[in-house]
């Protein structure tokens, strides 16, 4: 859906370079500071995506206008975003799977990021304000390295 996009500065590059391959709600869940951004952007390029420098630039600026980490939660501790984790995995995710399932998983952040998108799409309820947490726990409690 398009219209999940706000509009502004920026807007219509990232429709028309990143909408090709992805929902907008992917992007809408992502919650990145400008450097997260420009980290996603740099992989998209590694896996095909042809941007501009400046197209690069104005994407990052709006990607990172509008889609950053929540401000009402301020700076947050690592943590303190693992305890949120924890809690989201609690009650968003063991009403349907036990904890031996999701500990043989051992994905990478972007494996559990990738499997989110999939339970969402599938009916669970994440909603964005939580899915940093999850999956920054995720990845640290069931990681690949785990």
């Amino acid at each position: 859906r398009q219209d999940a996009l706000p509009a502004g500065t920026g807007s219509d590059v990232v429709r028309a370079k990143c909408l090709g391959c992805h929902e907008a709600d992917l992007i809408v869940q992502q919650r990145l500071a400008r450097p997260g951004w420009v980290r996603e952007l740099d992989k998209m390029e590694r896996w095909g995506a042809v941007l501009t420098a400046a197209e690069k630039t104005s994407a990052a600026d709006y990607l990172a206008r509008h889609f950053a980490p929540s401000a009402e939660s301020g700076a947050v501790s690592a943590d303190a975003t693992l305890d949120a984790g924890k809690a989201t995995l609690e009650q968003r995710c063991l009403g349907c799977h036990e904890n031996d399932l999701i500990a043989q998983q051992r994905l990478d952040r972007t494996g559990w990021s990738r499997e989110l998108d999939k339970m969402v799409r599938w009916g669970a309820t994440i909603p964005a304000a939580e899915r940093e947490a999850l999956t920054a726990y995720l990845s640290t409690r069931y990681g690949r390295n785990r």
